[in-house]
């Protein structure tokens, strides 16, 4: 049983990455540490159950990941899916201490596995974990309970006292009865508020009620909530979040990596009234996958569809629920539910427009599309041999992006500028200081590594001194 009746140096509110690498760096630096974890023990660890990699800096092949990937050009790869809606001093902060990450997840007994090649194409920048979110949280939990960090499971923050700047105490519900936590430094990596759909209503309305939620319906973003009307400083856009094209006919909660769909860049994306919205082909998937997800999100009911041929079956991961096929267009077209006769339209305007070219599909090719709107701009491919397949889209959110403002010590900034006097924040609910718009794979979990290090380790010098 924990002793609520003791203070706590550091309370981690959260129990995902971020969380335990925070809880583990503070344990380390001699603090007594207490994570409060919202989800019961089978569903512990936030988004990161469902994660597979993290995107690491390295100047010359490792283990883990091939040749090399250098500062310059992982800030530019943000910068670009950002449209410069960064903290450079942050980001760059954060690519340079990423080199460190997949070493320090080794020390807490995480184990990755070979570079990978195929359709992911990120051998050389993401480092992937053997067994996925689930194997990396159980080694985290595992280090973290061996260290003596207190964890608590079914135990939701609700309220943490704030009083010029302190944080003192948090008012939690542990196992559905109320207490008390007092400490002397709190680290939040509590995540966004993407599960919270009410929340999402307000910027979104209606559509919200169809996005699809990703990951752990857990979020709320109570804690987020919390402290935002404590003073504390807010940073991002409340309607930017990572989200993807997810299966039509995932779970609208905890579906995970699973139910993302891969085939857009072979193929090209309509909405329900059968028009295309946007180039299918703008770069390589892990730099573009999530602007899908908010794509969709702005179409006629929240949903779309891809649309390919047997050209392609191949040249995509293979989705979870089997994708309509049919020897015609009109055909896979009556399968979905929407107009064949238009959809064959489409898609001869669209072959009209293709333009022969070397197809490549690991990396941006000569195969575009001539006097098209929008263009189709790397792998045009006639979509002309059947059978012609066909998936069902909608949105896939992952985490939400409006956050705390933290500075490069992950201390909480409060309204005013000033620093708080001992509130540390990591992961999801300060992701929108570094991603203003847009996602890189694999950064989540770098984001995480990175800040939950630095907020562990600030948490207990601070309560050192």
């Amino acid at each position: 049983m924990p002793d609520f009746t003791r203070t706590y140096d550091v309370l981690v509110a959260g129990g995902g990455n971020a969380a335990l690498c925070a809880a583990i760096e503070a344990r380390r630096a001699g603090a007594s540490v207490i994570l409060a974890e919202h989800a019961p023990l089978p569903m512990r660890g936030g988004n990161s159950r469902h994660t597979r990699n993290l995107r690491a800096l390295h100047p010359a092949p490792t283990d883990v990941q091939t040749e090399s990937y250098l500062e310059e050009e992982y800030w530019d790869d943000l910068l670009r899916v950002t449209g410069g809606k960064t903290d450079e001093h942050l980001a760059r902060m954060c690519i340079r201490a990423s080199q460190h990450a997949p070493a320090f997840l080794a020390s807490c007994g995480v184990t990755f596995q070979p570079s990978l090649s195929g359709t992911l194409s990120l051998s050389r920048t993401n480092a992937f974990f053997l067994g996925g979110g689930k194997a990396l949280l159980n080694a985290l939990y595992r280090t973290a309970t061996t260290l003596g960090v207190e964890i608590l499971y079914d135990t939701e923050v609700q309220h943490i006292a704030v009083q010029d700047g302190y944080a003192t105490e948090a008012i939690v519900s542990h196992k559905g009865f109320p207490e008390r936590i007092r400490f002397k430094a709190l680290v939040a990596a509590s995540g966004g508020f993407q599960a919270n759909r009410e929340w999402l209503r307000q910027y979104w309305g209606s559509a919200a009620d169809e996005f699809q939620i990703r990951g752990t319906p857990y979020a709320q973003g109570r804690v987020l909530r919390d402290l935002l009307d404590q003073g504390v400083q807010e940073v991002g856009d409340p309607t930017q979040f990572h989200a993807v094209a997810n299966d039509a006919r995932a779970p609208m909660e905890d579906g995970g990596l699973a139910m993302r769909l891969d085939c857009i860049p072979f193929a090209i994306a309509v909405n329900r009234n059968v028009e295309r919205f946007y180039d299918e082909g703008e770069d390589v998937w892990p730099k573009r996958y999530a602007i899908w997800g908010r794509l969709i999100a702005q179409q006629p009911g929240q949903c779309a569809f891809a649309i390919t041929d047997s050209q392609a079956e191949l040249d995509y991961l293979p989705s979870v629920f089997p994708p309509y096929k049919a020897d015609t267009i009109a055909e896979v077209a009556a399968m979905a539910g929407i107009d064949g006769a238009k959809l064959e339209r489409v898609v001869a305007e669209y072959n009209a427009a293709v333009r022969p070219g070397t197809f490549r599909p690991m990396v941006p090719d000569d195969c575009r599309t001539e006097g098209l709107t929008p263009p189709k701009s790397h792998w045009a491919r006639r979509i002309e041999k059947p059978p012609f397949i066909l998936h069902p889209l909608r949105t896939g959110i992952t985490f939400t992006f409006l956050g705390l403002k933290v500075n490069d010590r992950a201390r909480v900034l409060m309204a005013d500028g000033k620093p708080s006097g001992n509130m540390f924040a990591s992961g999801e609910i300060m992701s929108g200081n570094i991603l203003g718009q847009g996602y890189l794979a694999g950064f989540g979990m770098t984001l995480g590594t990175v800040f939950g290090r630095i907020a562990g380790e600030e948490a207990a010098r601070h309560v050192r001194n």
